[in-house]
């Protein structure tokens, strides 16, 4: 059984840094391709950013990048998150998602077979 475990979320200000990470146990994680979504109030989950099981094919919403960045380190099985000059409308629940088979489906929630609990990240003014 994967398990997907978040952590690092947490209240900043505008302009504020927070790096969010995932822990795998349970399953390959070095050949999962990984992402990481979020959910805003009343909003559904959406799409934040993707990264290949080898770290080579990467991907953002158009609107954290440049502010965010993806990695993964196999040797710790650790999904990370570095959110960089943190806007209000970067609040919301960030969840990690795990093992994507196929690359057209990267953005979409159906996509990942295993989800964590998810962390809140709230970003004030």
């Amino acid at each position: 059984q994967v398990q997907l475990v978040e952590s690092g979320g947490g209240s900043v200000q505008v302009g504020g840094s927070l790096r969010l990470s995932c822990a795998a146990s349970g399953g390959t994680f070095r050949n999962y391709n990984m992402g990481w979504f979020r959910q805003a109030p009343g909003k559904e989950r959406d799409f934040v950013a993707h990264i290949s099981w080898n770290g080579v094919a990467i991907d953002y919403i158009d609107s954290v990048k440049g502010r965010f960045t993806i990695s993964k380190d196999n040797a710790k099985n650790t999904l990370y998150l570095q959110m960089n000059s943190l806007k209000p409308e970067d609040t919301a629940v960030y969840y990690c998602a795990g093992d994507a088979p196929e690359y057209a489906r990267r953005r979409s929630n159906s996509g990942y077979r295993y989800w964590g609990q998810g962390t809140q990240v709230t970003v004030s003014s």
